[in-house]
């Protein structure tokens, strides 16, 4: 009977190991699957300036709100009004000085993203075919609409764009570049480009106005990750998320290590949240026979690289002494991360100062583990995340 446990522990312990180093090999693959790139639809007919509602939102802090408008004005487009809401923030010092800017301050403090955007929706000046999500944080390319109606041009429904560092003056920031060009080369330009979703982002992305609405006017999402439910209803709906990698708006990186302490804590514990529905995706994907949703839950589902890494080492050391076979999986699957992390960052040109701060790796993961700890109360410690940055573009 002991021996029967004793083989019943090790076949869950190899499940579980190989259920870690899925994550780490999956990259690889969908590497390897995307050289045969699914063609994009056909661009429409009747190909036009489409009408953007641009909606920037800020909370409490409105030092940075004049750099990311001055940067929407300059936009090489006309046919857009951009929707300014500035919850519980004072605004006596704001002035946009032109016509295409809409300040908005709620009389009741908001403190959510969604109800910050549906009070802009409910202000809208015009019926906009289209929105796209800006933070106040962000500077935005001159190109930005241009690229995202080459993708609604084709029928697309939501689409992606790129969060390129505003910033890059510590190796804080440095590292959190790192980290997003991983995962926008995994969860967006690979996953697209194998014929699946893109994953959204928070910000630098744009829907028709009317699905917007449809997937989330009718919910009251308290905390992080409107963007996860709004994916979510996507998918549910086997809609595909077009990734623009020319669309950009450039996002400030977290440079201090109290900020990306709280940030984090704020992320983990939205993943927590909606892991469950990844793995239910996932099943539905399976049973539908949906490359695209199965390919989502799969990724939706996958625990923050952090901790895959601490999971990952913790069965090294333990097959050290118990299942030394494993061994070779693991050399495999760790070669298959360290791969294609710097095939991202050669193929988004990470600059010398992103692969300088790779030295530091130890002590991001160790603020990570930090973070862990504060997860079931993130949404009270990090409501709104402080910006130190000025609104200057390094030059790298």
């Amino acid at each position: 009977m002991g021996f029967y446990n004793m083989e019943v522990l090790y076949f869950v312990f190899v499940v579980f190991q190989v259920l870690v180093g899925v994550h780490l090999i999956l990259p690889l693959i969908l590497y390897l699957l995307h050289f045969k790139k699914q063609e994009l639809p056909a661009l429409a007919g009747d190909q036009k300036e489409y009408d953007y509602a641009i909606i920037v939102t800020a909370y409490q802090q409105t030092n940075l709100l004049p750099s990311v408008v001055d940067s929407i004005l300059k936009l090489n487009y006309k046919n857009y009004l951009v929707y300014v809401v500035a919850d519980n923030c004072d605004i006596t010092g704001l002035n946009f000085n032109s016509d295409s800017v809409i300040l908005l301050r709620p009389e009741e403090t908001l403190a959510s993203n969604t109800k910050s955007h549906f009070y802009a929706v409910k202000n809208f000046k015009r019926a906009h075919e289209y929105l796209t999500i800006i933070d106040s944080d962000n500077l935005v390319d001159p190109e930005y609409l241009n690229e995202l109606n080459n993708f609604f041009a084709r029928g697309f429904i939501a689409v992606q764009g790129v969060r390129k560092a505003k910033n890059l003056n510590t190796d804080y920031a440095c590292l959190d570049e790192a980290g997003d060009m991983y995962y926008r080369f995994i969860d967006r330009k690979l996953l697209f480009d194998v014929g699946s979703s893109a994953s959204l982002a928070g910000s630098g992305m744009a829907f028709t106005t009317a699905f917007y609405r449809e997937c989330l006017e009718s919910l009251n999402i308290e905390g992080a990750g409107f963007d996860k439910v709004l994916q979510m209803g996507i998918l549910d709906r086997a809609e595909r998320i077009a990734f623009a990698e020319k669309a950009i708006v450039y996002d400030e990186k977290t440079s201090k290590p109290d900020q990306l302490v709280n940030q984090r804590a704020r992320w983990i514990n939205t993943w927590f949240k909606y892991a469950g529905r990844g793995v239910k995706l996932l099943v539905i994907g399976l049973m539908n026979f949906n490359w695209n949703q199965f390919l989502c839950g799969l990724v939706f589902s996958r625990p923050p690289l952090f901790i895959i890494v601490g999971l990952t080492g913790l069965s090294v050391l333990a097959d050290l002494f118990l299942m030394p076979g494993m061994l070779l999986f693991w050399g495999f699957a760790i070669l298959s991360f360290f791969l294609i992390f710097f095939i991202a960052l050669n193929y988004f040109k990470a600059p010398k100062v992103v692969y300088h701060a790779l030295r530091k790796i130890p002590m991001f993961i160790f603020l990570q583990i930090l973070s862990l700890f504060k997860a079931k109360r993130a949404n009270k410690i990090s409501t709104a995340t402080v910006h130190y940055h000025e609104h200057k573009i390094d030059e790298v």
